[in-house]
């Protein structure tokens, strides 16, 4: 089903350098406009998006043992569950099972490696991804994962984020800019960039 995408992150697996962070995602993430963010929000570092359209949690243990444990992240930033709205009534403990064992096979492939679960964006009140982004958060709190919430709609002036980054980076204050951003801060920037 998605032999496709990772024959083309296999062949860009050999560009890319170890260590670097990972968006390994679902539905709208294989979109996200990696190149522009590091640019506009001038980050550093090496970031990598292998996500794949219609990416399910009972998919995502094999999927990133074929394609993105051979990276060898720092930090892999998780935000899959998208794909398994239409079927988690009545399926919530199989999409556990799955998703705790997509946390077992990053950590058996890439032992130290961050993990960090994104919940779904939820603007439209739904009680199922409420349902999912609450059982993500639990999942994070027993596995010891970092947990990240996009869930609600925020204002954030992203032309007025952008402006001040390119005037730090102007004026010289690129070195500070290296040093490794809190995660809360490139979550919102590659996930709720459209505001």
């Amino acid at each position: 089903m998605f032999e496709k995408e990772i024959v083309k992150y296999k062949f860009l697996n050999q560009l890319a350098e170890a260590d670097g962070t990972v968006i390994f995602g679902g539905d709208s993430d294989a979109s996200i406009p990696l190149g522009e963010l590091k640019q506009a929000f001038a980050l550093s570092g090496n970031i990598y998006n292998r996500s794949f359209s219609e990416l399910s949690a009972a998919d995502a243990s094999r999927v990133y043992s074929e394609c993105v444990a051979e990276l060898y992240p720092d930090t892999v930033i998780v935000h899959i569950g998208a794909a398994d709205v239409s079927d988690f009534s009545g399926n919530e403990a199989a999409f556990e099972k799955n998703y705790r064992a997509l946390i077992g096979t990053i950590r058996e492939k890439n032992k130290g490696c961050r993990i960090v679960i994104v919940d779904l964006k939820n603007h439209g009140n739904d009680p199922t991804v409420a349902e999912i982004n609450k059982l993500l958060g639990k999942i994070a709190d027993s596995e010891k994962c970092a947990f990240e919430d996009i869930s609600a709609k925020r204002s954030w002036n992203v032309k007025a984020s952008c402006e001040t980054t390119s005037l730090l980076y102007d004026v010289g204050f690129d070195r500070p800019l290296n040093i490794k951003r809190p995660i809360y801060n490139l979550v919102r920037i590659l996930f709720c960039y459209e505001g």
